[in-house]
């Protein structure tokens, strides 16, 4: 029953939304901020509904050490279709995904993210990799946060994957801080029993900021591997609340 609900949800958001988007596909012409922002607070209002009528329950921990008036880099582990859905009822300012460029293919739902600027990777193209990466830069240089998720796929196995250390050069470049964000059990929202939707409670641990121009230089180096080893320890922490 709740997967018909959820699917049902989806379907008349996209369907219903259609209106709201080219409005504010014109609003972006003028003032593209006031699109990406409004965007965001429509999109994160439908993720709560799907959320709420999927059964699911959420922990939000550390909110408050996110920075409000300056973007960031969020870095998370990736355990499932709900990472986004609770990143956005979650999110403090304005900010796009790092996503899969098979998302693309997905009609209306796409371009409410790309509305969000959302940025579409393709896993097998080193160059259009990168490109992806500079119009990260350019984002968080006019204010606008980026969540990306390092292990590059989906793992619902013990421990983490190994970051990708290319994709915390915008933290580099830009010299914005690295958030690190534990996700915790949001696999058991749907992955567990697919085709299924059952009730869960997710965690979702926002870390304290980290600078990399204010580390050692060795660390700079393999900047990857900290913030995983710091994801790894927030999410033992946080294995007794789920």
């Amino acid at each position: 029953m709740r997967v018909i609900l959820v699917a049902l949800a989806i379907i008349v958001f996209l369907i219903v939304s259609l209106p709201v988007y080219f409005i504010l596909w014109i609003v972006g012409k003028f003032d593209p901020k006031a699109k990406a922002r409004i965007s965001q607070k429509i999109i994160a209002k439908a993720f709560r509904f799907v959320l709420f009528l999927a059964g699911t329950k959420w922990t939000v921990i550390g909110l408050e050490n996110v920075p409000k008036d300056e973007a960031v880099l969020y870095a998370a582990n990736h355990r499932g279709f709900a990472d986004i859905p609770i990143g956005y009822i979650t999110l403090p300012t304005p900010t796009g995904f790092v996503a899969k460029k098979e998302i693309t293919k997905v009609p209306i739902f796409s371009w409410w993210m790309k509305n969000m600027n959302c940025l579409f990777l393709d896993r097998e193209n080193m160059k259009e990799s990168l490109k992806v990466i500079l119009q990260g830069i350019e984002y968080i240089k006019e204010g606008h946060s980026i969540f990306i998720m390092p292990e590059g796929t989906r793992n619902q196995g013990e421990g983490l994957l190994p970051f990708k250390e290319g994709s915390l050069k915008m933290a580099e470049k830009t010299g914005c801080a690295i958030i690190p964000v534990a996700l915790s059990n949001t696999d058991a929202v749907f992955e567990r029993q697919k085709p299924w939707v059952k009730k869960a409670h997710v965690i979702i641990h926002y870390g304290k900021p980290i600078y990399p121009a204010q580390l050692p230089k060795e660390e700079r180096k393999f900047l990857g591997a900290k913030v995983q080893k710091i994801i790894e320890e927030m999410l033992v922490e946080d294995k007794h609340l789920v």
